[in-house]
C-alpha cells in the first residue's frame, strides 16, 4: 500500500505582499506527477488546504483543479485545518465520496474509517488493506462540550481518538490523519497560533493504537518522536511561507505499509525561488561578489550601517529584485534600535492586539484588557467552525 502524506498548502497565501499563487501551482503540477510515477494508492491532505475560511475565486479554481486530477488517478483524503472553515470545505462531501474524494470535515465522521485496499496483479497473494481515520481541527472551545472533556487541545484529541479506537480492526494498519500542534514539534514564524490561553500542544502519547499519524498544521517537515511501533511525521508546507523556513528542504511523505511495517519516504517538492538573508553594510550588499548567487532569491536585508542609509530598499532591488524584508542591526551598539517589517498574517491576534495597545497607549495591556481580547478571539474562532 502506497500512500502520499501533505499537508499545509495554504492556497492563495501571500509571502508579505507577494501571491504565492504560481508557485503553488508548480508545486500540485508536481504532486499529480508524483502520484503517476509512484502509483499512489491515495492523497492523504492533512489540513489547511486554503491559507483563510473565505479564499478568492482563483484559490478556489485552482483547488477545485488539483483535486480533479487527483481524483482521476487516487484516492484523495483530506481534512480541514485551523486556517480553513470546515462548512465551506465539507459542502458536499457524501457527493464527492462518490468520486473517490474523502472529505472528513466534522467530529461526526471521526469513528467512520475510510478502508483502502491496494491493487495487486498477483491473484495468490492477499491484497493489503488499511484503514485511516480522519481528525479535523477540533477548537477546544467548542468541541470540549460536545466531547464533555477539558477544554484543551490534548482533552478533544484525546477524546476523538478514544472513539477512534472504540471502532478500529487493530488485525489492520491504523493511520490517522490529524492537524494538531503534538509535543515536540518545531514550529515556524508562518504557523498561525492556536492557542488562546492555555497550552496549545497535546503529547503524541494520545495517538496511541496508530500505525501512522499523518500530521499538519507545523510548516517544518519532521518526524515526532513516538513509542515503539508507532511512526508520526508533519509533512510540512510544500514551500516556504516564512524566513524562519529559510534553508529547510520541502517534502511530502511517501509511505509504503506492508505487513512487516510502515517505511517513510521524503520526496523533496520543487523550489520555485528560494529564499536567503543577507548582511553587511549597504555598499558590501550592493557590489560584494559574495551575493551573486542570491540575486533572484526572496531576499531578507539586514543593513549594519551605523546611520541609516538613504533608500535603502531602492537600492537593494536595484541589485536584488525580490528583496522583501529590510532590517537595520547597526554595528554600532550604542544604537539599539532595529526595525523589522513583519508578516501580520501570521501573528497571534492577541499578541498583535496588545502590542497594538502598547503601542497607542504607551503602557502593557492590563490583565482585564487581555482578558477582554482572548475572549473576543475565542468567538470568532467559534463561529468559524459552526
Amino acid at each position: 500500500m502506497k500512500l502520499l502524506h501533505t499537508s499545509d498548502w495554504h492556497l492563495g497565501r501571500n509571502l508579505f505582499s507577494i501571491p504565492l499563487i504560481d508557485h503553488q501551482r508548480v508545486f500540485l503540477e508536481w504532486l499529480i506527477t508524483q502520484v503517476d510515477e509512484h502509483q499512489v494508492d491515495a492523497v492523504m491532505i492533512s489540513g489547511d488546504i486554503y491559507d483563510r475560511s473565505v479564499p478568492a475565486v482563483e484559490t478556489i479554481s485552482l483547488f477545485e483543479w488539483a483535486l480533479i486530477e487527483l481524483a482521476k488517478r487516487t484516492e484523495v483524503i483530506l481534512i480541514p485545518g485551523n486556517h480553513d472553515s470546515a462548512t465551506r470545505l465539507g459542502f458536499a462531501g457524501p457527493l464527492l465520496e462518490a468520486a473517490r474524494v474523502h472529505v472528513r470535515a466534522t467530529a461526526t465522521d471521526l469513528a467512520r474509517p475510510i478502508i483502502l485496499t491496494a491493487q495487486t496483479n498477483d491473484r495468490t497473494q492477499a491484497a493489503e488493506q488499511v484503514q485511516i481515520f480522519c481528525i479535523p481541527y477540533l477548537e477546544p472551545a467548542f468541541h470540549s462540550a460536545n466531547f464533555d472533556c477539558e477544554r484543551s487541545h490534548a482533552g478533544v484529541l484525546g477524546a476523538a481518538m478514544d472513539q477512534i479506537r472504540g471502532v478500529a480492526d487493530f488485525e489492520m494498519p491504523i493511520v490517522v490523519v490529524s492537524h494538531a500542534f503534538v509535543t515536540g514539534g518545531v514550529s515556524s514564524e508562518s504557523e498561525r497560533d492556536v492557542r488562546v490561553g492555555g497550552i496549545p500542544d497535546a503529547p503524541v502519547s494520545i495517538f496511541q493504537g496508530a500505525n501512522y499519524v499523518a500530521l499538519g498544521h507545523l510548516h517544518r517537515p519532521q518526524e515526532v518522536s513516538t513509542p515503539d511501533g508507532m511512526l508520526a511525521r508533519y509533512s510540512g508546507s510544500p514551500i516556504a511561507y516564512s524566513f524562519s523556513e529559510e534553508g529547510q528542504v520541502k517534502s511530502v511523505v511517501l509511505l509504503e505499509i506492508t505487513s512487516r511495517g510502515t517505511e517513510a519516504i521524503l520526496l523533496p517538492t520543487p523550489t520555485p525561488r528560494s529564499l536567503a538573508t543577507i548582511r553587511g553594510d549597504i555598499d558590501d550588499l550592493l557590489s560584494n561578489p559574495v551575493w551573486d548567487g542570491v540575486q533572484e532569491h526572496w531576499i531578507r536585508a539586514v543593513v549594519t550601517d551605523d546611520r541609516r542609509p538613504e533608500r535603502p530598499m531602492e537600492r537593494l532591488r536595484e541589485r536584488f529584485p525580490h528583496t522583501l524584508q529590510l532590517e537595520f542591526s547597526p554595528s554600532n551598539a550604542a544604537l539599539t534600535t532595529e526595525y523589522r517589517a513583519v508578516d501580520i498574517a501570521t501573528l497571534d491576534p492577541v499578541e498583535v492586539t496588545s502590542q497594538f495597545i502598547n503601542y497607542v497607549a504607551g503602557v502593557a495591556a492590563t490583565d482585564q484588557e487581555l482578558t477582554l481580547i482572548e475572549q473576543a478571539v475565542e468567538r470568532v474562532r467559534i463561529a468559524q467552525v459552526q
